[in-house]
């Protein structure tokens, strides 16, 4: 034993250790000075910045280790791992140095280029003062928009928003959520968030100008879980006063609050937040079907027969804000995020532990797939509510579309009326959460010292408060508060520390740790297991048994019942953690009258700054933690002051004051609907079975006033090649009237066949509102011979119900409508085989029309609207023209260019660009980085098997398009059949998801995998081959692809 005394004192260290060490007395000064310390070295090179967990438990079974040969062994096996773990810690720090490097090169050659195409000079304002940094990182809810601090106040801003009837919709996935006896702590994933959801409905169901809220979240029908999960609709009543009943009696049929379950994913199973992502675009498809319903259900009661549109919806947590995206372009809607917590914040903490590599970590977390989603919710959100500065500051600017500097500058322009060239940034607001009041009745007898209160005699003391202060020998001390998990960025080590070596304060206070709920240590996660074993042993160690509480179990209703309790001894609640995000155990502890000690890292600074109730403390300074808790145990006054503060401000963060602000922020979006709910009254109509005469008179009428006719259809401003305005208007003006005309005449003949038979529906125009499934041709690659091949096999596997007129077809490729069209010619297929073309990867819509023999390309204009939100315009173009000539092979003796501009082949929302060398390509991944940099909301897609570059406005796809078509047309989702290759272009993933089928046509398109080479995360991650609606076929036989069908419930047998 005695060769291993030497490791005693470094393993001693591990256990009693600080959290912080000072940087002037780092371990090279020391030995300069001639007072090297081991102990200090090993602590300050070795475990600063490590989760030295497992050492600590090797540690615990060292020394309870009898044998010593055996104790010798174990020992030893630790100074290797000591070692193995001073090795990564070098590494990694070196890789994090190159990573922040490299970030910071790419940011500062981002803001360069923008500023340089931002050709004005910069104004005093873009420069940036106190004033604009703080609008920049998110706008104090004080400064902007004055706090309701009366009942009056707050009553007249309520009749000012009597006349509104708005309708939101709020997204949370994951997690158990329901109205009543949440689940909170059930698992990682049903936690804060969920109470928070649920809690935001509620209050915003309540507010005036608020008719419906919807919280759209997963089904789920498990064994697993409580029934009330698999329930579809469950109403949130407003609690409190703002649940009366002349507030009921006004509310309408559908108004209120309501938590909506969509069912997506495996049925009967209860799936992790790790494995969503397959069933995203499922869940879209759903949410978007219930959001349209619930509009026509509205539009009836408020609307005048009109659909009520959402005027907002906000995602929640990266699942939520990818879906939110999704819908938000689906139903062109602003987008609201609040992230909760967020990707690469955790990536870069996980990676400090060391205990995974990049790999596992994505393996376990699918951490790439969610900080893509994050990436994509910044590109898509009007606003993204945080709930501190330091969010923003810390963890957002973490991300390429975020950057506060630029964000500067492109708000100044805005506020100036100055062009931003097609540069968008998501607009941070510090909205900090609300509170529920209605439950808490201020007790002044308990807080004052002298009074009992309610003790009457008639109302025993919660059972929780005796299994508190069976601990105590004197429970009739102050008590200190900790309400916080077992966790060691909670910091509960310290101060217990602080409490144990601090004899006034043992002498004048009691200390109550709320460390969750636990049967068994050896049951805990061996993180939480060593932090309260370290808790026990300090408490053993400073002899405060009969001064610390450590209950083993409470529940969720107990929590309030335990802050009376240390209100009611005049007590003080604590937070000492490392870095708090927010902490709404503050504003908790504080609406109960206690006194706060917290730390100065994070939210609490904020909640400080609002309340004044307490004293801001340094988390890695013992005694500066010990002096604070004294401080206000001792002074009465003090106390008095902060708890009359706290009391007096702690409205400012009720759920009122937080839906009023948000209300505010919704407000302040630029309204967008599609365009069609402004000018079509018969919308309808349109969407009914009705067979009328007048029903093809009326979309013929709708679509001369809204569809643009094209021959080309290159670029819509040339759609009618060297004709001037007028002939075009002319030319334009006789076709609609030709086609008017045309319908007239059938008038009577489409009468006829309307009483002959109610089910036929031929007069409707685009047909294929008329089918029963549309077949949806995606197939993708360079290779034109295979795509014909596989539209032929396609064609011929349902020729049956070709003939009958039972099914539709739809193209959907990265081609543009002049080579769709060139393509039909050479290979004998008419126009009219199909109903609608998406061209340009998702840029263009197209319809079939059989009344135009020269022309039959119908393109839709309406369309264009949807889909031109944040489009960069000509501020994109030169951007990706620059980038395109600054990629050139380097391995050739010329540099030659690999991508050159297909200005010919380009639209309107379409950049197209040629690549000369697939190969040699950067992976597109880089390029969506770098646009995000530079603040341009794009989404690049990689088509033809990397042979051409097709750059839309950042909501639009094919996988959109289709979603166009439902809402436009009502085409069933579910009666659509999405026909692919084995692989495809970049937004293949898209197309396999969602309620649609999908066959995947085995053989065909697979040499296009090296497009999906150095993804953010794996194709496996994000689709779920294994569903039902998903099938696999031998693309080479018509026959194979008919019994594909006939699984999926498609088609019949012959």
């Amino acid at each position: 034993m005695a060769g291993n005394d030497w490791i005693n004192s470094y393993l001693e260290a591990i256990l009693d250790v600080g959290p912080g060490l000072d940087d002037a007395k780092s371990s090279l000064l020391l030995r300069e000075r001639g007072r090297f310390s081991p102990t200090r070295y090993f602590v300050e090179e070795v475990i600063t910045g490590f989760d030295e967990t497992d050492l600590h438990r090797s540690w615990i079974r060292a020394q309870a280790t009898r044998s010593p040969q055996e104790r010798n062994t174990r020992l030893e096996n630790m100074c290797w791992r000591i070692w193995n773990l001073a090795r990564q810690k070098k590494q990694l720090e070196g890789e994090q140095a190159q990573r922040t490097h490299k970030r910071r090169l790419e940011l500062e050659r981002g803001r360069r280029e923008a500023v340089a195409d931002m050709s004005e000079d910069l104004s005093e304002g873009e420069k940036g003062d106190t004033v604009s940094d703080m609008a920049t990182h998110g706008e104090s809810n004080r400064g902007r928009l004055p706090r309701v601090s009366s009942v009056d106040v707050m009553e007249n801003w309520a009749s000012q928003q009597k006349g509104k009837q708005l309708y939101i919709v709020l997204i949370s996935l994951h997690g158990l959520i329901r109205g009543e006896n949440m689940e909170l702590g059930r698992d990682s994933d049903t936690g804060g968030q969920v109470k928070y959801v649920v809690e935001l409905a509620r209050a915003l169901g309540s507010m005036p100008g608020v008719y419906r809220v919807d919280l759209l979240t997963r089904q789920v029908s498990s064994p697993e879980v409580d029934w009330s999960y698999g329930e579809p609709t469950e109403m949130l009543p407003p609690h409190g006063p703002e649940g009366s009943m002349s507030d009921m009696e006004e509310m309408g049929e559908s108004s209120g609050a309501y938590i909506i379950r969509i069912p997506f994913g495996p049925r009967d199973k209860y799936l992790p937040k790790e494995q969503l992502w397959p069933h995203i675009h499922e869940f879209v498809d759903g949410a978007l079907y219930h959001i349209l319903q619930m509009s026509k259900v509205l539009g009836e009661q408020i609307g005048n027969g009109q659909l009520v549109w959402p005027v907002a919806i906000h995602g929640h947590y990266a699942d939520a804000g990818d879906s939110a995206a999704l819908l938000s372009g689906a139903l062109n809607v602003p987008m609201l995020l609040t992230g909760h917590s967020l990707g690469r914040d955790k990536l870069e903490q996980l990676l400090r532990q060391a205990r995974q590599s990049r790999d596992e970590i994505n393996s376990t977390y699918k951490i790439m797939r969610r900080i893509e989603a994050e990436e994509l919710s910044l590109d898509a959100s009007e606003i993204v509510i945080t709930s501190t500065r330091q969010e923003i500051d810390e963890q957002w600017r973490l991300y390429d579309g975020f950057d506060p500097i630029l964000e500067r500058k492109l708000r100044a322009r805005i506020k100036r009326n100055v062009s931003c060239y097609g540069r968008f940034m998501p607009r941070m607001v510090v909205m900090p959460p609300g509170m529920e009041f209605h439950h808490i009745v201020p007790q002044e007898g308990d807080l004052d010292g002298e009074s009992e209160g309610n003790e009457d005699g008639k109302s025993p003391d919660p059972p929780i408060w005796a299994e508190i202060m069976r601990f105590f020998s004197n429970p009739r001390k102050p008590m200190i508060l900790a309400l916080a998990r077992p966790d060691p960025k909670k910091n509960l080590t310290t101060l217990v520390k602080a409490f144990g070596e601090c004899r006034p304060l043992r002498e004048l206070a009691n200390l109550i740790l709320i460390m969750g709920n636990r049967d068994d240590v050896d049951e805990m996660s061996s993180t939480s297991a060593s932090v309260l074993l370290s808790i026990l042993k300090m408490i053993d160690k400073y002899d405060l048994y009969g001064q610390v509480a450590y209950p083993k179990h409470h529940k969720q209703a107990d929590v309030p019942v335990i802050y009376r309790l240390a209100a009611k001894t005049k007590g003080v609640f604590i937070n000492p953690a490392f870095i708090e995000p927010f902490g709404l155990t503050l504003i908790e502890a504080a609406a109960y009258g206690l006194p706060m000690v917290a730390t100065k890292n994070g939210g609490p600074v904020d909640i400080h700054r609002v309340l004044d109730n307490g004293l801001l403390v340094d988390p890695h300074d013992q005694q500066s933690i010990a002096d604070a808790l004294l401080k206000l145990v001792a002074d009465k006054q003090l106390w008095a002051k902060c708890r009359a503060n706290g009391l007096k401000n702690i409205h400012l963060y009720s759920w009122p004051e937080h839906c009023k602000s948000y209300l505010s922020k919704i407000a302040s979006c630029k309204p967008r609907q599609p365009r069609w709910l402004k000018t079509d009254d018969d919308d309808d109509e349109d969407n009914s079975e009705s067979d009328s005469p007048s029903d093809s008179l009326r979309d013929i009428q709708d679509i001369s006033l809204n569809l643009r006719f094209s021959l080309d259809g290159d670029k819509n401003e040339n759609v009618y090649g060297t004709l001037d305005a007028e002939e075009r208007k002319n030319k334009l003006e006789n076709v609609v009237l030709s086609r008017i005309q045309g319908s007239m005449q059938n008038t009577q003949r489409a009468g006829s066949i309307e009483k002959g038979d109610q089910t036929s529906n031929t007069g409707k125009f685009p047909a294929l509102r008329r089918r029963k499934h549309v077949f949806v041709i995606a197939v993708d690659g360079d290779s034109t011979s295979e795509f014909s091949g596989s539209v032929r096999k396609i064609f011929e596997a349902v020729q049956k119900e070709i003939t009958e007129g039972s099914v539709g077809f739809i193209l959907a490729t990265s081609f543009n409508i002049s080579e769709m069209n060139s393509f039909m010619l050479s290979e004998g297929m008419k126009p009219t085989d199909f109903d609608a073309f998406i061209c340009n990867s998702g840029g263009d819509l197209y319809y079939s029309s059989p009344h135009l023999e020269d022309n039959p390309y119908v393109v839709d204009l309406y369309y264009h609207s949807h889909i031109e939100y944040r489009w960069g315009g000509e501020g994109l173009r030169k951007t990706l023209v620059r980038w395109a000539s600054s990629v050139v092979d380097t391995e050739s003796d010329k540099e030659e260019h690999i991508v050159v501009e297909d200005e010919a082949n380009s639209a309107e929302y379409c950049y197209a660009f040629k690549v000369l060398k697939p190969g040699r390509i950067p992976p597109v991944k880089d390029l969506r980085k770098m646009m995000r940099i530079q603040a341009l909301r794009c989404h690049v897609v990689y088509c033809q098997n990397g042979s051409k570059i097709n750059v839309l406005p950042v909501l639009a796809s094919r996988c959109q398009a289709l979603r166009y078509l439902y809402l436009r047309w009502n085409v069933d989702l579910s009666k659509l059949v999405v026909f692919v290759g084995e692989s495809g272009d970049t937004d293949y993933e898209g197309l396999l998801g969602g309620v649609h089928k999908s066959i995947i046509l085995k053989g065909v398109c697979n040499n296009n995998n090296l497009l999906h080479m150095n993804r953010n995360y794996p194709l496996s991650d994000v689709i779920a081959l294994d569903s039902p609606n998903v099938q696999e076929s031998d693309g080479g036989s018509s026959s194979e692809i008919r019994n594909s069908l006939q699984k999926l419930g498609v088609v019949k047998g012959h």
